[in-house]
Parts: structure tokens; C-alpha cells; sequence
């Protein structure tokens, strides 16, 4: 932030986001000075405003005499200025009322948590579910079937299998299978899928493996039944609450921010930008990084099992929604997901 902003300027860009927040309508002088009853003139509010739109911080839509708050205004706003309100007792017990059902399995709990993001929000719920490569490794068997077809069996410590069938570059039996499975499971143990994938490349590049060619064919045969790991899927309801914003009136932006949800694939990497963070992340308009997401923020979190994350929640709504509420709703309903997944065995 520029050193010469100064309180005054703090105070009425404040009233302005506050009012567009309200309002989605550009905000003028005179309104600031209504209501805000900052006892400053028009004049002078309408001097700040526009040195504020110099510095980056307001917009004017077409010859409107208001201006908008732009995603630089935003992001201090969020950084700066904001006041999170505590979620009511209520709306507490509502969330977890509605995912702690023990009727739904983790899929059906996941989709229910997308739904309840977008009712408490008012605005477009997400979220991204576990993928098999986030759980922690915990044993991997190769089985030899006929002449280079081997079956790999990996099993996570949640207590979930994948099996895979690849070939090997040459013929195996089954004892040599029998030592590359002993050796992987040692130095793989206790690491994330992902991890693990790093865990080989780094082992691979290591000059003793060179040398010792039980451990290379190994890691050579690791790599195989682990890459290609599916795309993580991801639940989304109430992408109407978002499109019937007024940012998102013009047709062209209604169309491209609907396919994005429908394709789904942007939603999922926005997503996992907030797996390896801590707590709430917040991306405003063009830290979105795609074009269709500009007009937009997305409010996420992780949610973990055993302080191990394995998917983010979140909400995806216009720049001017009320991060607020919004931010404890997102942060809460993270937790509740959490403590069910420690539950389950």
C-alpha cells in the first residue's frame, strides 16, 4: 500500500466496497457522503476517489459518475480492513447437522457439502474429493501373471486398494518381485502417492541406484504403477446463484464462466493452488489466473485427516460478495469434513 494513503483515504475506500458489496451499483460522492456521515463534502470525497482511481484502487464503468472497487481494492480490503464475523450457534449446528449423517458415504457427504456451501453462501459451492494419490502409502505387492504382465497392488493406509496392470521391460519372477515390493514399501512408507512419485525421481537420479541394479529395475517398476494418476473430481451446485450476479449480465461472460464450471478442469487446479496452504486462501479477479474467472474470488480451504491434507472446499462467487460470512462458513464447514474423514476408519 502506497505510504501517502491515509486514514481518510482508508475510510472512503471502505465505505465504497462496503456500499458495492450492498449494492453491485458504481457508488458516487454524494452517496459516500450520505450515508458513511464522515462530515466530508462531496468535493472533497469526489477528490479522493479520484486520486484512488489513479493509484489502481477504483474504476469507472462507462460515464457513470460512481466508481467500483477494483480486485486491488479487494484484496486489501480482505488483507486490511476486513471484520470476519463468528458464525452463530445455529449456523454452526446446521452445518454439521447436515454432513455428520451416517447414512451417506464419503462421496454423498462430499456433494452434500458443495450444497451446503452454495445455500449458506449464496453463491456457487465446491468441492474438490480426496484423490487415491492423496492418501498415505502404506504397502505396494508386484504379482507376476505370464511372461512380462505384472499385477501391482498398492494399498493406501486409509485402508483403500488400487490395482494396476502394467509390462515390464523384461521378464520377472516372482522372488525378484517379492524384494523390489520389500524395498519400495520401505522407502515409500508413510509418504503421500504424490510424494512417493518425487521420492523415486529423486532416487532414480542418485548414482548408487547406478550400481545396484535391484534397486533401479525397482524404481523402474514403481513409476510405472504410479503414473497416471486420474484427475481429481469435484462436486459443484449453485453455479445459477453466481451468474445471476450483475457482473455477469454481458452474455459472452455468463457463457465462458459456465463452460468452466461444466468443464470443471480450471475449478479443480484453482482448487488445488489451496491444498498445501494452511487455513483460508483467497483468490480476487485476476489472481484467478483464467480469463473466465476474472470477474470472480475463490474462498478455500483444506480439509485434512491426521493433519494429512486430502482436499479443499470452497466457494466461488463475484468480487463483491460478502467475505464476511462467507470466510467462516468455508472455514468451518473445511473443519467439520475433517473431524468426519478422522472418524472413518
Amino acid at each position: 500500500m502506497n505510504e501517502t494513503f491515509t486514514e481518510r483515504d482508508r475510510k472512503i475506500l471502505q465505505a465504497i466496497i462496503m456500499d458495492y458489496i450492498q449494492t453491485a451499483e458504481p457508488v458516487g460522492s454524494r452517496t459516500v457522503s450520505k450515508k458513511y456521515k464522515m462530515g466530508l463534502s462531496p468535493a472533497t470525497i469526489r477528490n479522493v476517489m479520484a486520486d484512488l482511481e489513479e493509484t489502481g484502487f477504483l474504476s469507472q464503468p462507462h460515464t457513470s459518475a460512481g466508481r467500483v472497487p477494483t480486485d486491488r481494492a479487494f484484496r486489501l480490503y480482505v488483507d486490511r480492513f476486513l471484520h470476519v464475523r463468528k458464525l452463530s450457534r445455529v449456523e454452526r449446528d446446521q452445518i454439521e447437522t447436515s454432513l455428520q449423517d451416517e447414512k451417506l458415504d464419503i462421496n454423498e457427504m462430499m456433494k452434500r457439502a458443495s450444497s451446503l456451501l452454495s445455500l449458506l453462501s449464496k453463491q456457487t459451492g465446491v468441492v474438490l474429493v480426496p484423490r487415491f494419490g492423496s492418501n498415505i502409502f502404506k504397502h505396494i505387492e508386484f504379482i507376476k501373471l505370464r511372461e512380462k504382465k505384472i499385477l501391482v497392488i498398492i494399498v493406501s493406509q486409509p485402508g483403500e486398494v488400487q490395482n494396476k496392470l502394467i509390462e515390464s521391460d523384461e521378464p520377472m519372477d516372482q522372488d525378484e518381485l517379492d524384494k523390489y515390493s520389500k524395498y519400495l514399501t520401505e522407502i515409500m512408507g508413510g509418504l503421500s502417492l504424490g510424494e512417493a512419485k518425487r521420492r523415486i525421481v529423486e532416487e532414480m537420479k542418485q548414482e548408487k541406484v547406478l550400481f545396484d541394479k535391484l534397486m533401479y529395475r525397482a524404481l523402474q517398476l514403481s513409476q510405472k504403477a504410479l503414473e497416471d494418476e486420474a484427475e481429481g473430481d469435484v462436486y459443484i451446485e449453485g453455479q445459477t446463484n453466481i451468474i445471476q450476479s450483475p457482473e455477469f449480465a454481458d452474455q459472452e461472460k455468463m457463457r465462458a464462466l459456465l463452460l468452466a464450471f461444466e468443464e470443471k478442469t480450471k475449478i479443480v487446479k484453482l482448487l488445488d493452488k489451496a491444498l498445501s496452504a494452511h487455513g483460508i486462501q483467497i483468490f480476487i479477479g485476476a489472481e484467478n489466473e483464467f480469463n473466465e474467472m476474472r470477474d470472480c474470488s475463490v474462498i478455500a480451504a483444506p480439509y485434512s485427516k491426521e493433519n494429512f491434507t486430502l482436499g479443499t472446499l470452497g466457494v466461488i462467487g463475484p468480487m463483491r460478495m460478502d467475505y464476511s460470512i462467507i470466510i467462516p462458513i468455508v472455514d468451518y464447514t473445511a473443519r467439520i469434513v475433517g473431524q468426519i474423514l478422522e472418524g472413518l476408519d
